[in-house]
């Protein structure tokens, strides 16, 4: 049976400051907004939804690691290098986040190529853009 990714729900300690960061983060990958609310924002481009939900007050208090047991990162596809580097300079830089592992940079040992950008959201998920040659993306 072959599947494609549906969604991806994120849920989120502090929808205020997370969901402008996601909204954002969204519109320049150029998904649509589905639907959204003060609690929750939903997105797609048409193949992959995304879902970033305030996480219920009875499972608040526990601090998002992604060492732990879970969600590690999400990689975002990008055409070329040069879209990494212009990421990089037109969301990264204008968001004023800190850029993980001294990239972007090239990482031989994933594939001969792989040029990629580590970030995290506001709750330390790690978030990555990356060039990965011979990647099909729409």
């Amino acid at each position: 049976m072959k599947t494609s990714l549906g969604h991806i729900q994120i849920n989120v300690a502090d929808a205020q400051v997370s969901l402008p960061f996601y909204k954002s983060l969204f519109a320049y990958f150029e998904y649509k907004t589905i639907d959204e609310s003060p609690e929750h924002l939903g997105v797609t481009n048409g193949t992959t939804d995304f879902w970033i939900i305030q996480t219920e007050q009875k499972h608040t208090g526990k601090e998002f690691h992604r060492k732990a047991t879970g969600l590690n990162h999400i990689c975002f596809k990008a055409h070329s290098k040069e879209d990494v580097d212009r990421f990089v300079v037109e969301f990264l830089t204008r968001q004023n986040l800190s850029l993980l592992y001294g990239t972007p940079k090239l990482f031989p040992e994933y594939k001969a190529g792989y040029y990629a950008v580590f970030f995290e959201d506001p709750d330390r998920v790690k978030l990555e853009v990356a060039y990965i040659p011979g990647s099909n993306i729409n």
